[in-house]
């Protein structure tokens, strides 16, 4: 492996870690993802501990928290001390609640959100924040359906000192017509298509990170178009490809993931069928990425 990766890994590995005092973040990976002990989402949490759960989510990027049997409005509750919650982008029916996201498949499925590698809606002007999914029934055979993050920063800083100051000048195109294609949009939903800088930083951090991905982005404006798919493939294989940059969830019944969709892709892994997953994920509202 180049020296300029491993680098940039022990760079990120050798950082010291927070000590907290009213949490425990136990590291899935030294790059990516900690599962969170010493909380109960069904309660208010003070604001010591919600300040320690902000660092770790900044620290860590995807944050587990296990056992937590929480209602609808639990969920609501704890992610609105991120942020404002961010509609649904298609009309919801009468009596469903438009900032709640019912994630379900089985043996009728043909179809599951999140497989292949995403950040979620970045063909829109805005990004989301983060999301917080929260897993209530898990594959009866008890394993299947893992979710994989994979750190972008990290991706971003693997490259070569060459490549990195190539993209840093470039655009990418992000368009719904590439997540939807092969399937019929809702009636009236209109297909956001949006340009965003190739790389970005973090607005919380500042750090820069890789921002392309293969459901959404379609081309890059600045170069043909042949080098432009041999850019993006080499590009999306690295994330697909590196499994140095990830981490990877295993579900178990009232689980809920809270990753910051800023600074990570993931993955949802559909090998359960026909077997059933169910749960359901709410959004927090970000801003438009910059370079």
């Amino acid at each position: 492996m180049e020296k300029f990766v491993l680098d940039a890994v022990e760079h990120i590995t050798t950082r010291p870690r927070t000590v907290y005092e009213t949490i425990a973040a136990d590291p899935l990976t030294p790059v990516v993802g900690a599962e969170i002990t010493g909380v109960d989402l069904t309660r208010e949490l003070p604001d010591r501990q919600l300040a320690e759960i902000r660092h770790a989510f900044l620290e860590h990027h995807v944050l587990v928290f296990r056992d937590q049997a929480l209602s609808v409005e639990d969920h609501k509750r704890f992610a609105a001390h991120f942020g404002e919650l961010r509609p649904l982008p298609v009309a919801v029916p009468e009596g469903r609640d438009p900032v709640v996201l019912e994630i379900s498949a089985d043996k009728d499925s043909t179809d599951v959100d999140g497989h292949g590698w995403h950040a979620d809606g970045t063909s829109n002007p805005e990004l989301a924040l983060g999301s917080m999914l929260h897993i209530s029934r898990t594959p009866d055979i008890g394993s299947g359906g893992d979710t994989l993050f994979a750190n972008m920063h990290l991706a971003y800083e693997v490259l070569s000192p060459a490549m990195r100051a190539f993209l840093d000048g470039l655009t990418a195109v992000h368009d719904d017509a590439v997540a939807w294609q092969g399937h019929t949009p809702p009636e009236g939903y209109v297909l956001p298509r949006n340009e965003h800088p190739l790389v970005v930083r973090h607005p919380e951090t500042g750090r820069k990170l890789l921002f392309v991905n293969p459901a959404y982005t379609s081309h890059i404006p600045q170069l043909s178009g042949a080098e432009s798919k041999a850019l993006l493939t080499m590009l999306f294989d690295l994330v697909a490809r590196t499994p140095m940059l990830s981490c990877r969830v295993r579900w178990t019944p009232d689980t809920l993931v809270f990753w910051d969709n800023r600074s990570v892709q993931h993955h949802a892994v559909w090998d359960y069928y026909p077997h059933a997953r169910h749960g359901r994920r709410v959004a927090i509202k970000g801003r438009r990425p910059e370079a």
